[in-house]
């Protein structure tokens, strides 16, 4: 407990939601013989949930706003079947086809985000309507059949990183992709340090910034050598380099940007932001038109994948997409939540999905235990805020990564606002 206290500077029922990822991922390599952590499978699983990830990432804002989005599903597969007949039937090229699902995704976002902020219809009633209408649409345009798409769009959600370079027994630039996070870490772990120092604050002893570095280096390297070995063709998959991408740009947009401060002034304080000249209607329209053009791209990620899209695509999604959100720390009530724990959450149910399918359960307890894993991870934060306490996730992901964390920021979201227009 004091070793915890040290690195994190609290207490282990505030990092819970790491602990039961861990948790899980050492439970089902035990009873799956060690079939969790093979690099076939933590290659598939990457594969096979990256486009509710992406979900998740829009998703977070949108109930970091105080909304709540019912339509990602359908609209993702309403992207992905219009794409699709595009592509086939008009000639479009891949690359243009892309640009025209983002766009297509931003033009639904921007119509959902008109009733909710400058109609003042709640989104969760003009998404329901969202969810219906493109569900109809998608099986409107496609007359129900499934649409095939070209291989040079498939490589999108079921690509990997080329092989270059000398044989070495493994992909070479995953390698490189790990190595350069290894390199980050270190370089983000001494510059807090050295920003700690230069500004007089108290700063840990020297083990502590040492022992976490070899930890998370271990893991980020690990983690490496199993994408880096998987069956011959594979490596780390495209998908998972446009999740990252998107985790690195949504990461610092929340939590350093003007544009991220409002978000979460508006979801913390919505009369007090205003007041204090945050343009409230603006930031819900933007954080809605963000939200479909994401699952544009999810939709299309995952027609890439399965090679085509169909009537069923979409389905179920955007309640995987909210619980990874409500799991990952994020508050019912708007004003809390980060792009992170939104990541850790979506894993946990990831894993929690993949260990269950390969033990053999049933979809019924499946579907089950996710409710239950949603129930306990809910009550579990809404405690610890009762007692006073941050949001776990939040709170580990400050400790991690160093300061500006709007999490723990937002008892006072004005003062957050008005700090960063200054």
């Amino acid at each position: 407990m004091n070793i915890i206290k040290q690195l994190f500077g609290g207490n282990s029922r505030q990092f819970g939601m790491i602990f039961a990822l861990v948790a899980l991922v050492v439970f089902f390599q035990v009873r799956t013989d060690g079939l969790i952590l093979t690099p076939d499978n933590v290659i598939n699983l990457m594969n096979g949930y990256s486009y509710i990830l992406v979900l998740a990432i829009g998703m977070v804002l949108v109930i970091i706003a105080g909304h709540i989005d019912l339509s990602v599903g359908s609209v993702a597969a309403f992207v992905g079947i219009v794409v699709a007949l595009a592509m086939r039937d008009w000639g479009l090229p891949w690359y243009l086809g892309i640009i025209a699902g983002l766009a297509l995704g931003a033009a639904i976002g921007a119509w959902q985000g008109f009733f909710v902020a400058y109609v003042g219809i709640p989104a969760f009633i003009v998404t329901l309507a969202g969810m219906l209408l493109f569900r109809g649409a998608n099986q409107l345009f496609g007359d129900s059949l499934t649409i095939p798409v070209p291989k040079e769009f498939q490589a999108i959600g079921a690509g990997y990183l080329p092989e270059i370079g000398p044989n070495t027994g493994y992909n070479n630039l995953t390698l490189l992709i790990g190595i350069l996070g290894v390199v980050a870490l270190v370089w983000g772990e001494f510059r807090g340090r050295r920003k700690a120092v230069s500004l007089g604050s108290d700063v840990k002893p020297v083990w502590v910034p040492i022992f976490k570095v070899v930890v998370f280096a271990a893991v980020i390297l690990y983690v490496t050598y199993l994408f880096a070995t998987g069956r011959p063709g594979t490596s780390f998959p495209i998908p998972g380099i446009i999740l990252g991408v998107l985790v690195l740009i949504y990461g610092f947009i929340s939590s350093r940007t003007t544009i991220g401060r409002h978000v979460y002034a508006v979801g913390g304080n919505r009369h007090a932001a205003a007041l204090s000249g945050v343009k409230s209607k603006r930031t819900d329209f933007m954080v809605m038109l963000n939200m479909s053009m994401l699952a544009g791209l999810a939709g299309m990620i995952f027609v890439a994948r399965a090679n085509a899209s169909g009537p069923s695509d979409g389905v179920g999604w955007e309640l995987d997409a909210i619980a990874a959100v409500f799991i990952g720390g994020a508050a019912v009530t708007g004003g809390v939540g980060t792009v992170m724990g939104s990541m850790i959450g979506g894993l946990v149910m990831a894993v929690l999905n993949n260990g269950l399918q390969l033990l053999g359960v049933g979809s019924d307890w499946t579907q089950i235990i996710k409710g239950l894993v949603l129930l306990a991870a809910v009550v579990f934060d809404v405690y610890n805020k009762s007692q006073g306490k941050a949001s776990f996730i939040g709170f580990m992901m400050k400790k991690l990564g160093g300061n500006n964390n709007p999490d723990l920021e937002v008892a006072e979201p004005l003062k957050g606002t008005i700090k960063t227009e200054a």
